[in-house]
């Protein structure tokens, strides 16, 4: 799931596609929450489906470090000029951004 994650949020184009891909992050948290009860990921790196920031606070937390640190792009990382796709990207960095 973690590509279809990446797939689904450049495919974000408007609010309708922005809903979808928060669904879809949504499924996938619940999804490795399912897989870490059963079998627990090392804690001394991400989980079963690569997320790194396990709580709403670092979640969010991570999403806004990347958001400002990628205000005006990265390298490889171009900035998206659409405003939903954007918000997608920030927030598909949340689970993977330390």
């Amino acid at each position: 799931m973690p590509d279809d994650l990446f797939n689904l949020a450049d495919s974000v184009t408007d609010e309708a596609g922005f809903i979808e891909f928060l669904a879809a992050l949504a499924a996938d948290r619940a999804d490795e929450c399912a897989k870490e009860a059963v079998q627990p990921s090392s804690p001394y790196g991400s989980g079963a489906n690569g997320w790194e920031n396990g709580t709403i606070e670092a979640f969010l937390e991570a999403a806004s470090a990347w958001a400002e640190a990628s205000i005006n792009g990265l390298p490889g990382c171009d900035k998206p000029d659409n405003a939903w796709k954007r918000c997608a990207a920030i927030m598909l960095m949340g689970k993977h951004y330390e």
